[in-house]
């Protein structure tokens, strides 16, 4: 089998086609990233949800053990003074 011999123009055609399909894989790259930038937008927006609704829980559970603690004082406040109590009187 002869082996072709390129010219210069069908050098030039050749490449050209080359870097047109390179142009267009690059134009296509590109529109992938935006893509992907948007979907990584549209997730910082619900995580920034997320973080919301994970500081009113955070704040519900501050609330809940305050009160618990309150009530714990409380309670052991009244056998403490029970205590004492019946010791005087007994």
């Amino acid at each position: 089998m002869a082996r072709e011999r390129w010219t210069d123009e069908q050098m030039d055609k050749a490449f050209g086609r080359v870097d047109g399909d390179l142009r267009e894989i690059r134009v296509e790259m590109r529109k992938g990233f935006e893509q992907i930038d948007q979907c990584f937008e549209q997730m910082e927006k619900r995580f920034d949800k997320v973080d919301e609704r994970f500081d009113k829980v955070d704040k519900r559970f501050d609330q809940i053990i305050t009160w618990l603690v309150s009530l714990s004082c409380t309670i052991i406040g009244s056998l403490v003074a029970g205590v004492i109590a019946s010791q005087a009187l007994g």
